[in-house]
C-alpha cells in the first residue's frame, strides 16, 4: 500500500524547506534507511532518509522547489500500484505521510480518508476516534530538534501548569540525540498540559503541551493523545496546513507514556530540606540522588528559581557537614558481584548508531606520523608573549590543519551513495568530551580565522558543549574532524570518521625524548598524529601528501601568518 511522505519538519524553527537533491528517481527501489533527498532548512542541508520500502512512485517538490512543512514531497508504494487516489486527495490523504516512523502494521485500511488516521489500533474502533480542539488551544508536539533524532527526553520543563506563556518563552530543556536544546513556544495563551514528565522519553510528534486561554477543558484533548477529528472540509482547500492545525492533528507516537498526566512532577513524594519547606528537583535529579544516596537538601540547583537538575547531582561534592554514608560508594564484599544499569541517553545511543554505521561502513585505513614540535613549541611562547594574547597548541593545530586542507580538496571530500563532495570551504570539527559523551562542535571557515579567533571560538563551543547549550547549527557542516587527547597524556591512537566526512586527525601529546639533531643525539620535543581516511574517497597517496603538507605548517609554524 501507497505511502505519503511529506515535507519533514527537520529543525525546530523550519516552516519551509527546499529540495536541494533528489538522490531517488521516480521508478527507483527504495528500501528503509536509504537517503531520499537533500532538504535545505532555515539552518542547513541535510540528508533526509526514508522510513518505508517500495518504488519511488511520485514526487511532489521538484529540485529547487520550496514547501511548507507537510506538504506532498514523495509517494512511496508498490510498482505499478494506482496513486491516483492519493494525488487527488489534498490534505486528506498527505496526513498518513506526518510520522514516516509509526509502523506499517498499523495503517490497515486502503481508502485515502483511512490514511489520515496513522494511529495505533486502539484508536482505530471508531472514524471519529479524535477530539474536537477547543477555540484558542494549540497542541504542542515533541520537536524533531536534529535531523537524526527519532525521540527526545524531556530533562528540565522551565513552565508549570497554569503559567502564562509567550510566544518565544522557554517552555522546556530537551534532550536529543546530539544535545541538550532549549525548545521555545511558538503559541501565546496559558500552559494547560504537560503531556511528558520531565526524565520521561517519547517518541518525535508525541503529545508534549496543550496551550491555551486560561481556564478550558482540555481532558478531551488530552484522551484523544491530542488527535483531531478529521472532518474540516476547508484543509482540503489546499495542500499546505497552518502550522496550529499541524500541531492539533501530530499522530500519536508514544504509547509508552500515561497520555492522562497532568503535572511535570509526578507523583513522587516532594523533597524538603530540614526546615521542612520543599525542596524542587527535577525527576531525573531526585532519582540520580536517590541511588547516589546524596541529601538533596545540601545540592544548590542552577535551574529556574533554583531548581535542582540531574547536572547539579552529578557535579556534587559532599561536604563535611554532610551526614555520614551520604554519596559514600556503595560497600562490595569481597568476593561479590555488584553491578549497576545507567539508562542510555539519546547522545550515547546517537554514538552507538552513527560511530558502528562509519566503522563497519566506510573502509578505514590509517597513517602514522611523528612531527618536531620544537619550532611551534618556541613560536607559540613568543606569540603568547603578547599582551592578552593565548593560544593553545590544539588552536595551531586546527588552523595548520585548515591551511593544508585548502590544498588538499580529496581529503576534505564528503562521501554519499551516488556522488562524492570535494569542499572548497573549510569546517572543523572538534571533538568535545562531555560526561554523556562526545559531541563535534564546529568553527566554520577556520583557514580564514586568525589564531587568536580560533582560541576565542573554541572556547565558546567547548564551554556550550560542556553546558549542553550548543545549538544544532553549532555542530552541523563539518568538512573535517579533529581529535585530541594529548592533554591527557595519550601519545597516540586512532579515531572512527566522523560521517559523511571523508577524514579524521587524531592528536597525541607532545614527548620529551631522544632525538637526531645533525648526526648528534639531543633532548626533542615530538607529537604523533594519526589520520584515519575513508578508502572510498582518499587514497594512500593523497593522504599522504596532505600529512606532507601538514607537517611543513606544523615544523615552521609562522608560514601560517602569511
Amino acid at each position: 500500500m501507497a505511502e505519503v511522505i511529506n515535507m519533514p519538519r527537520l529543525s525546530d524553527t523550519m516552516e519551509e524547506g527546499t529540495v536541494a537533491t533528489w538522490l531517488k528517481k521516480v521508478g527507483d527501489k527504495v528500501e528503509e534507511g536509504d537517503i531520499l533527498a537533500e532538504i535545505e532548512t532555515d539552518k542547513a542541508t541535510m540528508e533526509f532518509e526514508s522510513f518505508n520500502e517500495g518504488v519511488l512512485l511520485h514526487i511532489g517538490i521538484e529540485e529547487g522547489q520550496t514547501a511548507k512543512v507537510d506538504v506532498l514531497l514523495a509517494i512511496i508504494g508498490e510498482e505499478g500500484e494506482d496513486i491516483s487516489g492519493l494525488l487527488n486527495g489534498g490534505d486528506a490523504s498527505a496526513k498518513s505521510g506526518e510520522d514516516q516512523a509509526s509502523s506499517s502494521d498499523e495503517k490497515e485500511e486502503t481508502a485515502a480518508q483511512d490514511k489520515a488516521n496513522d494511529e495505533s489500533s486502539d484508536e482505530e474502533e471508531s472514524a471519529d476516534a479524535g477530539s474536537d480542539i477547543p477555540e484558542g488551544v494549540v497542541v504542542v508536539t515533541m520537536p524533531r530538534l536534529s535531523d537524526t533524532m527519532e525521540e527526545g527526553t524531556v530533562a528540565t520543563w522551565l513552565k508549570a501548569i497554569g503559567d502564562k506563556v509567550e510566544e518565544g518563552d522557554i517552555l522546556a530543556e530537551i534532550e536529543t540525540d546530539k544535545a541538550t536544546m532549549e525548545f521555545e513556544s511558538f503559541q501565546s495563551g496559558t500552559l494547560l498540559h504537560i503531556g511528558i514528565n520531565e526524565g520521561e522519553t517519547a517518541n518525535v510528534d508525541a503529545l508534549l503541551a496543550i496551550i491555551g486561554p486560561e481556564g478550558t477543558d482540555v481532558s478531551g484533548v488530552v484522551k484523544s493523545g491530542g488527535v483531531t477529528k478529521k472532518e474540516a472540509p476547508k484543509k482540503e482547500e489546499k495542500k499546505e496546513a497552518p502550522k496550529a492545525d499541524k500541531k492539533a492533528d501530530a499522530p500519536k507516537a508514544a504509547p509508552k507514556k500515561d497520555n492522562n498526566t497532568n503535572s511535570a512532577s509526578g507523583s513522587s513524594k516532594p523533597a524538603t530540606n530540614t526546615n521542612g519547606g520543599r525542596i524542587f528537583a527535577s525527576p531525573l535529579a531526585k532519582k540520580i540522588a536517590e541511588e547516589k544516596g546524596i541529601n538533596l537538601a545540601q545540592v544548590k540547583g542552577s535551574g529556574e528559581n533554583g531548581r535542582i537538575v540531574k547536572s547539579d547531582v552529578e557535579n556534587f561534592t559532599p561536604g563535611a557537614s554532610q551526614s555520614s554514608g551520604a554519596g559514600v560508594q556503595q560497600f562490595v564484599a569481597t568476593g561479590e558481584e555488584s553491578f549497576e544499569e545507567v539508562e542510555n541517553s539519546q547522545m550515547r545511543k546517537a554514538i552507538a548508531r552513527g560511530l558502528g554505521k562509519s566503522k563497519f561502513t566506510a573502509p578505514h585505513y590509517y597513517l602514522n606520523v611523528e612531527f618536531n614540535m620544537e619550532n611551534m613549541m618556541s613560536f607559540r611562547k613568543q606569540f603568547n608573549a603578547l599582551p592578552d594574547t593565548k593560544v593553545s597548541f590544539n588552536d595551531m593545530i586546527i588552523k595548520a590543519t585548515s591551511i593544508a586542507l585548502k590544498q588538499h580538496p580529496q581529503v576534505n571530500s564528503q562521501w554519499f551513495d551516488d556522488k562524492m563532495r570535494l569542499n572548497h570551504h573549510v569546517h572543523i570539527g572538534v571533538a568535545v568530551a562531555v560526561p554523556d559523551g562526545l559531541v563535534v562542535p564546529v568553527v566554520e571557515f577556520a583557514n580564514e580565522k586568525t589564531l587568536q579567533q580560533i582560541n576565542a571560538e573554541v572556547k565558546v563551543l567547548a564551554g556550550k558543549a560542556r553546558d549542553k547549550k550548543l545549538t544544532l547549527p553549532e555542530m552541523e557542516g563539518s568538512t573535517f574532524t579533529i581529535s585530541n587527547l594529548g592533554m591527557f597524556g595519550i601519545t597516540d591512537f586512532t579515531s572512527i570518521i566522523n560521517q559523511p566526512n571523508s577524514a579524521i586527525l587524531s592528536v597525541g601529546a607532545i614527548v620529551e625524548k631522544p632525538v637526531v639533531k645533525d648526526g648528534k643525539l639531543a633532548v626533542g620535543h615530538t607529537m604523533k598524529l594519526t589520520l584515519a581516511c575513508d578508502h572510498r574517497t582518499v587514497d594512500g597517496a593523497t593522504g599522504a601528501q596532505f600529512l606532507q603538507t601538514l607537517k611543513t605548517y606544523i615544523e615552521n609554524p609562522v608560514l601560517m601568518l602569511a
